[in-house]
């Protein structure tokens, strides 16, 4: 043999050698696994390739959206958008008792100005003296619109923390409803696995 040949034959085994080094240390695609989307821990038992576990953790999955009649991904996106709607119930929330507080701090000037002319009315009819009226009406109309607005506001107030409460405890409902779904359909999903010889924590 001659020695062109010899160094040939070794740098292919060299570079063949390296590559398939390479290939066993390099660092994962990153992708998670089916079952590591749903915080399921998976290990093959039997010595499965990464391949079939890929292919056992899909048809479990398929066998236990069938059986438990949950999809993962379908109610991941339902506990988004109820979430979501629960957050802008309490903006809407606060911004309402914005409101009524600003409400309530332009009532006692209406009731001012309402109650002054009122009294400058009655002074002037009861003693010709429409400005004194008019003072004493002032003051009683702000007081006035102030209780009455208070009460509003209170009542109003009320409401809204009515409202609020019950978005929350709905929102609560529904969360516990998703968390019970979900271990209904981990159950399931193990329990398959388990039957194709994999360990499985969740």
């Amino acid at each position: 043999m001659s020695s062109n040949v010899i160094i040939a034959v070794t740098s292919i085994v060299l570079v063949g050698g390296a590559a398939l080094a390479e290939a066993q240390t390099a660092a994962p695609s990153g992708e998670k696994s089916l079952a590591a989307t749903l915080n399921v821990y998976v290990f093959p038992t039997a010595g499965q390739a990464p391949g079939q576990q890929s292919t056992d953790e899909a048809a479990c999955y398929d066998w236990a959206v069938q059986n438990v009649g949950v999809d993962p991904f379908a109610l991941q996106k339902q506990a988004q958008q109820a979430q979501q709607q629960a957050q802008q119930a309490q903006q809407q929330a606060a911004q309402a008792q914005g409101e009524i507080a600003a409400a309530g701090k332009g009532a006692g000037a209406k009731g001012a100005v309402g109650g002054a002319a009122a009294g400058a009315l009655i002074g002037e009819i009861a003693n010709d003296d429409a400005g004194e009226g008019a003072a004493w009406g002032a003051a009683a109309g702000a007081v006035i619109a102030r209780r009455r607005s208070r009460h509003a506001q209170a009542e109003a107030s009320q409401q809204v923390q009515q409202q609020t409460q019950q978005v929350q405890q709905q929102a609560a409902q529904a969360q516990q409803a998703t968390a019970e779904q979900m271990a209904n359909f981990k159950k399931a999903f193990s329990v398959c696995l388990e039957a194709k010889k994999y360990m499985v924590k969740y």
